[in-house]
């Protein structure tokens, strides 16, 4: 490995001394412009095609991105190949898929389907920089870069290579010249207000354009003799497009970055050359429109065709150009088969670094992949801890030394949780309930957890846990919790509702608990409540009731979504074994034991645009009383859809449903962000009040139709449910009703 890179220093230099015929150094600036970008891709592909060398390159923002691939020594083609096959949409989302979360986030996911970032400490209320935190931006750059070190020097690229960012205090320009590549085109590219600001040298950077969208003057300093200047800024729109505050604004960061454009321009002389493609009617964020903003500036590169002639080189000078860009190339593409000697944790968080590093699980001594590095960025990401978490490479003689870097989230450490969630059938009154909570956390050494809850609206509750992990990989851990509800249950007959009753309950558990897997708990533990049973009609009536007892949780889910999933599994089994006491003035204290079992499961897999999902749910209750207010419940969306919501309630519970989804959204409408989809349901189930009267031949049958969808805040559905008796139910839901 040393005598090859010897070998190819060797080359580089002795062809720096070749003899050539002297020509003027040609250095090209790209601008700013978003998804228009790909429009530098086909200026390129034409300086290529007609043997124009280039010897300078200084872009911002997209111009960035594409200048700084091809100061790496891909050719116009290669980019071309990488652009249009990376998502960029997913750039726009930092959230973390769910079947990444651990078990216990995953149910607060469900819970607080509000996606907030809020926190409040020192007097404050914080919030993020940016509606965006850049993660899985920097992600699809690093893929775009390879595993490429940090340089001393852009200088060392195949092409020297310049990045203009903004400094957010100062609003000066920044030059960025040497360091990481990826984080130099993302401070180039991060948006004010929807990315968050990158942090270079204690600067917080932001998009280039606000500064110098064109930077002339950037060439110019590095000694190009010659400029080719391709500009891609968006023209100011009129008045009749500027409807909202959105478009305000979007007008006001043009009016900067054609201001700093125009500035630029200035500097331009006879010799020089400006391409201006055609691309003012494209959006800067549909990222769809690459493959025509590539081909407008093909075509506007042709229509300068004769000015750039006359940079043309004749073959074998070409030929040596290209010889000496890929020696450079070679220098550090070598480098990326260096094996890994050390791994450093960068880590500014109050977390504990044992749990990173195995989170991460990248080894020593391994020749790692982008892929490798990649899944173990993810894994640390999806601990749900940091605001960000890069990568880079160090390269030493013996090796390369890899640093982890993870930033703590700036709105923390204590932060607000939101849920919602809204049902309707249409009949009887909406359903309506708010859920909040407010979270302290680092308060151990092992990253204790302290969540107080308030549960609004139709049924309400108050409740605080403290959770501590054990041990600073947080494997096993710890919990307590006491809470207070107030819950309606309300009784059904032929679907009607007849009797309401209110159940009111103080609880406490303290459980002992693994997380066996990413994706897994187990929990074992005690419990005592305390509570009533009542109703306010003619025939009122109170219980009260104490019990106290053991559980045992079981857990293992790994759904990509709790209710339109499309892959994955979920299951839970929980066991209670309960002493029980009851006393109404009517009735003789009545006491003994129960033992309940509930278990769940669901799963999907998907097929193309085909989903299919299955449903299955028993529990069953062994008791020694003449009652017991731990019963399970049938009726809704997908669990009987002809009743109401929890319109059967029993001590014994059989349930099974097969579901079909068709993505209508993305296979028809052409929708992206989220799907929409055509779904319906074969359902069977039933509940009994005693074991001896539970028959199979009882079995209920249900079906549905729907339109659902998964969005930012949770699923929403609109259906149709129908049993075999008779019973039908129009649903409306949004929110967290899982």
């Amino acid at each position: 490995m040393a005598s090859r890179l010897l070998l190819l220093m060797y080359l580089l230099v002795f062809s720096s001394f070749l003899p050539a015929q002297e020509r003027p150094s040609i250095g090209l600036v790209l601008s700013g412009g978003g998804a228009k970008g790909a429009a530098h891709i086909g200026v390129l592909k034409i300086l290529e095609a007609n043997r124009i060398p280039i010897d300078y390159i200084a872009g911002t923002s997209i111009g960035a991105y594409v200048g700084g691939m091809y100061a790496l020594g891909y050719s116009a083609a290669e980019i071309e190949s990488i652009m249009m096959n990376t998502d960029w949409t997913k750039g726009y989302s930092d959230t973390i898929p769910r079947e990444e979360l651990s078990y216990r986030n995953k149910g607060l996911r469900d819970q607080y389907n509000i996606p907030i970032n809020m926190g409040y400490s020192d007097d404050t209320a914080k919030f993020p920089a940016g509606l965006l935190r850049g993660q899985s931006m920097s992600q699809l750059l690093r893929k775009s870069t390879n595993l490429v070190q940090e340089f001393s020097s852009f200088n060392n690229l195949s092409i020297p290579y310049r990045a203009v960012a903004t400094d957010l205090e100062t609003s000066d320009a920044v030059i960025l010249d040497s360091g990481s590549l990826v984080q130099a085109m993302q401070a180039s590219a991060s948006v004010p207000g929807a990315l968050a600001p990158t942090v270079i040298n204690g600067k917080l950077l932001v998009d280039g354009g606000i500064a110098n969208n064109l930077p002339i003057d950037v060439a110019k300093s590095m000694h190009a003799d010659i400029i080719i200047a391709v500009d891609i800024g968006s023209p100011l729109v009129d008045k009749k497009q500027l409807n909202n505050t959105i478009d305000v604004l979007s007008q006001l960061s043009t009016m900067l970055t054609n201001a700093s454009s125009m500035r630029q321009k200035q500097l331009l002389t006879q010799k020089d050359v400006l391409i201006r493609p055609e691309i003012d009617d494209l959006s800067t964020t549909d990222f769809s429109i690459m493959p025509t903003a590539l081909l407008l500036g093909q075509e506007a590169a042709l229509g300068q065709l004769e000015q750039l002639l006359a940079f043309q080189v004749s073959e074998d000078d070409y030929a040596a150009y290209l010889d000496r860009k890929r020696l450079r190339s070679e220098l550090w593409r070598q480098e990326l088969l260096k094996p890994v000697i050390r791994v450093v944790i960068d880590n500014d968080a109050y977390v504990n670094d044992s749990l990173i590093r195995e989170t991460f699980n990248i080894k020593v001594g391994e020749d790692i992949t982008t892929e490798q590095l990649e899944e173990g960025i993810e894994r640390v990401y999806a601990l749900d801890l940091f605001e960000r978490v890069d990568a880079e490479f160090t390269d030493t003689q013996e090796g390369r030394v890899l640093t982890l870097i993870t930033k703590d989230k700036s709105w923390g450490p204590n932060y607000f949780q939101l849920g919602f969630s809204w049902e309707d059938d249409f009949n009887n009154d909406s359903i309506i309930e708010v859920d909040l909570a407010y979270t302290l956390t680092n308060l151990t050494a092992n990253g204790g957890q302290w969540r107080n809850e308030l549960l609004l609206g139709y049924n309400k509750k108050i409740a605080t846990e403290f959770y501590q992990p054990l041990d600073p990989r947080e494997r096993y851990f710890s919990r307590a919790r006491l809470d207070f509800s107030s819950t309606h249950i309300q009784y059904y007959q032929d679907n009607i509702l007849y009797l309401e009753v209110i159940q009111k309950t103080y609880g406490s558990e303290l459980g002992l608990g693994v997380n066996y897997d990413n994706g897994g708990s187990i929990e074992l533990g005690a419990l005592g409540e305390i509570g009533s049973l009542s109703n306010n009609t003619l025939d009122a009536f109170e219980l009260d009731y104490t019990s106290y007892g053991a559980y045992l949780k079981f857990g293992f889910d790994d759904l990509d979504s709790i209710n339109f999933p499309t892959t994955g599994n979920r299951f839970t089994l929980d066991m209670y074994l309960r002493h029980e006491d009851y006393e109404q003035t009517t009735v003789v204290n009545n006491e003994g034991y129960s033992f309940q079992i509930e278990a769940d499961w669901r799963g999907a897999i998907r097929i193309r645009n085909h989903v299919f999902m299955g449903k299955a749910s028993f529990a069953t209750v062994n008791t020694d009383t003449f009652f017991t207010v731990n019963t399970s419940s049938l009726g809704g969306f997908l669990n009987l859809s002809g009743y109401h919501q929890d319109a059967l309630y029993g001590s014994h519970k059989v349930f099974g449903a097969l579901v079909y989804q068709y993505d209508l959204g993305r296979d028809v409408l052409g929708l992206t962000q989220y799907p929409l989809y055509l779904g319906t349901s074969l359902e069977a189930g039933n509940v009994w009040d005693q074991r001896d009267a539970v028959d199979l031949g009882d079995l209920i049958y249900s079906g549905s139709l729907f339109l659902g969808t998964n969005t930012g805040i949770g699923p929403t559905a609109l259906g149709f449910g129908f049993t075999n008796t008779g019973e039908q139910s129009v649903f409306l839901f949004m929110g967290n009703t899982w």
